[in-house]
C-alpha cells in the first residue's frame, strides 16, 4: 500500500511540471536586403531625380541666309519682333507698307537684327548704295564681291530708307494697289519688282509672317479708326482735289483721315518731299491744315 502511494505521488509531481514548462513561439522573419544593395537603389533614384530637375528648355535654331548667314533661335526672331513692331506699324501708317511685311523683311534680311551688315551698318534691309546715296558705306559680298551697301546712324534710319526706297521707286508701284492686307500679294510684289534674286524670297517672307503671327499688326492698324487708310490708299482723287488740279493751286487743305502718305498719293509726290516743301519735322498734321502740294 506504501508503495502504490509514493508511486502515485512520483507521478502526481512529474505530471505537475510538465504542466508549468512555457510554451516557446517561433517568428518567421522577414529577409532583408543586403545593405550596400539598398544603397545603391538610393543614389539610382536620387540620380533619375537630379537628372530629370537638370533638364533644361533649350530653343530650336535655324539659319537665315541672305546677305550673310546668320544662326537665330525663335527666341532672338520674337525680341526682334518686339523690339520693332511699333515701328513697323508707324511705316504702315505712313506710307501704307503692310507692318507684316516690314518685319519679315527685317527679320530676313538682317538675320533678326544678328547679321552681318545689321551689326555693322544698322542695315536691317539689305539695301545697297545705288547712284543715289551720299552717306556712308560698307563693303559686303553678296551677289559680287565687295559691294556697297548703305550704313546707318540707326536701325531707325533703315526702316524709313526702306520706307522712302519703295514709296520713291517707280518699280514698286504696283505694290500700292494692292488690297493693304494682302501680304502674300506683297510678297511676291516684291519678288517681281527685282527686291530680291532669291526664287524663293516670297515664300520665306511668308514663312515668318504665318509663323510669328505678324499679320495681326497689320490688323491692328487697320481697326479702331485706322480702317480709313484703306480707303485713302484706294480712294479716287476726289472732285475737291482735281479742282485743285485744274486751277494749278498749290496748296492743298487737310480733311478728316488725312495722312501724309495718303496726300503724297493723291498728288504724286514722296512723304519727304511734303515735308521739305512744307518745313514738316515729322509726319504729322492736322485738319484744316494748308500743305504745298507741287
Amino acid at each position: 500500500m506504501f508503495k502504490k502511494s509514493f508511486l502515485l505521488f512520483i507521478l502526481i509531481t512529474l505530471a505537475s511540471c510538465n504542466a508549468s514548462k512555457s510554451m516557446i513561439v517561433t517568428k518567421k522573419t522577414v529577409s532583408q536586403k543586403p545593405r550596400n544593395e539598398v544603397v545603391q537603389n538610393a543614389k539610382k533614384s536620387n540620380t533619375a531625380t537630379k537628372s530629370s530637375s537638370q533638364v533644361k528648355y533649350k530653343p530650336v535654331s535655324e539659319v537665315i541666309a541672305s546677305t550673310s548667314k546668320t544662326v537665330v533661335t525663335s527666341d532672338l526672331i520674337n525680341g526682334y519682333i518686339f523690339h520693332y513692331k511699333e515701328i513697323a506699324m508707324s511705316n504702315m501708317r505712313i506710307y501704307g507698307i503692310p507692318a507684316s511685311i516690314i518685319l519679315a523683311q527685317g527679320i530676313l534680311e538682317s538675320g533678326a537684327g544678328n547679321g552681318n551688315l545689321a551689326v555693322n551698318a544698322n542695315n536691317h534691309f539689305g539695301i545697297k548704295c545705288y547712284t543715289d546715296w551720299t552717306g556712308e558705306s560698307v563693303r559686303h559680298d553678296d551677289d559680287s564681291i565687295q559691294e556697297c551697301f548703305r550704313k546707318y546712324n540707326n536701325p531707325e534710319e533703315s526702316f524709313k530708307d526702306h520706307a522712302s526706297i519703295l514709296t520713291k521707286r517707280k518699280r514698286y508701284a504696283s505694290l500700292f494697289n494692292l488690297p493693304n492686307g494682302d501680304y502674300k500679294a506683297w510678297a511676291k510684289g516684291l519678288r517681281a519688282a527685282g527686291y530680291a534674286t532669291d526664287p524663293k524670297y516670297p515664300d520665306k517672307l511668308i514663312s515668318y509672317i504665318e509663323r510669328f503671327n505678324l499679320h495681326q499688326y497689320d490688323r491692328q492698324v487697320l481697326k479702331d479708326g485706322d480702317d480709313s487708310i484703306v480707303k485713302q490708299l484706294t480712294a479716287k482723287p476726289t472732285l475737291e482735289t482735281k479742282k485743285i488740279r485744274d486751277s494749278n493751286i498749290t496748296l492743298y487743305e487737310v480733311q478728316k483721315s488725312d495722312t501724309l502718305y495718303s496726300i503724297s498719293k493723291k498728288f504724286n509726290v514722296s512723304v519727304e518731299e511734303l515735308q521739305q516743301k512744307n518745313s514738316l519735322t515729322n509726319n504729322s498734321i492736322s485738319i484744316g491744315q494748308k500743305l504745298k502740294v507741287n
